[in-house]
């Protein structure tokens, strides 16, 4: 069993900036690709940004392409979302996601989900 802790989140105004951290719990953290996801009110959760295991992929979804950066430290047991420009659209939970897939872009595709933490973007 995995528990994600996600913190970071926070009240922020458009063009700004937030950074998310997750720490998974136990000692197995380099063997999960892990991934943020997203759910706004009324809309379905959706994906946001990935890692691989070795942090050397990552992938984004269109939306925020450019504007946020995932990374991790596999000796500090952390992955890491910088959101930057931030935009009112950005706003909702965000979720922390671990996988043992190598792909992890889809729900199904989690084996574990953190308590999501809130972002919320003013304009």
């Amino acid at each position: 069993q995995v528990q994600l802790v996600e913190s970071g989140g926070g009240l922020v105004q458009a063009g700004g900036s937030l950074r998310l951290s997750c720490a998974p719990s136990g000692r197995t953290f380099s063997r999960y690709a892990m991934g943020w996801f997203r759910q706004a009110p009324g809309k379905e959760r959706e994906f946001v940004a990935a890692i691989s295991r070795s942090g050397g992929r990552m992938d984004y979804a269109d939306s925020v392409k450019g504007r946020f950066t995932v990374s991790r430290d596999n000796a500090k047991n952390t992955v890491f979302l910088q959101m930057n420009s931030l935009k009112p659209e950005d706003t909702a939970v965000y979720y922390c996601a671990a996988s043992t897939l190598s792909s992890i872009h889809s729900t199904a595709s989690i084996d574990y989900w953190g308590q999501g933490t809130q972002v919320t973007v003013s304009s």
